[in-house]
């Protein structure tokens, strides 16, 4: 139900300024809508003849046309009418072409990959500060890290964290000293 329509129903046992604050709608939105109620209603008359005929349409390829074949056969047939103004009518009255596409799956992940190891076994606490690092990736540092101090890099999509250094001299087994694999 439509907050405005609420208050309409609801403001002579409540007021106005009471339901509009209890349900943070403005007041001057009340009114404006409710000066539109008669715009509103000649819309809906308006949209019975047009429904009429995208029926019909719609009827005629066996439920098989959605708004863009529906307008091209209404345009066809001589009538001036817009897409958008059938979209909106067959969304109104619940009428839906058929839709043959198929989804298209586009990541195929190869049987021989192996999957990442889980190199903190779900285990994140630890006991004394500088024994694990982990980041999420999602937020960047506003400063650059000290040359010496390692950050985290977390890929979203996979399990795996790399240790990042900015010396560049490190060996591998220094990398993964910590448990983290590079």
């Amino acid at each position: 139900m439509n907050r405005f329509q609420f208050v309409d129903d609801h403001h002579r046992a409540f007021g106005v300024k009471r339901l509009c604050q209890v349900l943070s709608v403005n007041r001057s939105s009340y009114y404006t809508w409710r000066k539109g109620a008669q715009a509103r209603a000649a819309r809906e008359a308006a949209d019975q003849a047009p429904a009429q005929e995208i029926r019909v349409v719609h009827a005629g390829s066996d439920g098989a046309y959605g708004s863009p074949r529906v307008t091209a056969e209404l345009r066809a047939d001589g009538q001036k009418i817009n897409e958008k103004r059938v979209v909106r009518v067959m969304r109104k009255f619940a009428i839906t072409g058929t839709r043959l596409r198929r989804r298209v799956r586009t990541t195929v992940c190869e049987p021989s990959a192996t999957p990442v190891p889980d190199l903190f076994g779900r285990d994140f606490t630890v006991g004394a500060p500088g024994l694990k690092y982990m980041g999420s990736g999602s937020r960047r540092e506003s400063h650059p890290p000290a040359p010496t101090e390692p950050c985290v890099i977390v890929s979203h999509y996979t399990a795996l964290a790399i240790l990042v250094t900015r010396n560049c001299g490190t060996s591998a087994s220094e990398r993964t000293s910590l448990g983290i694999a590079a």
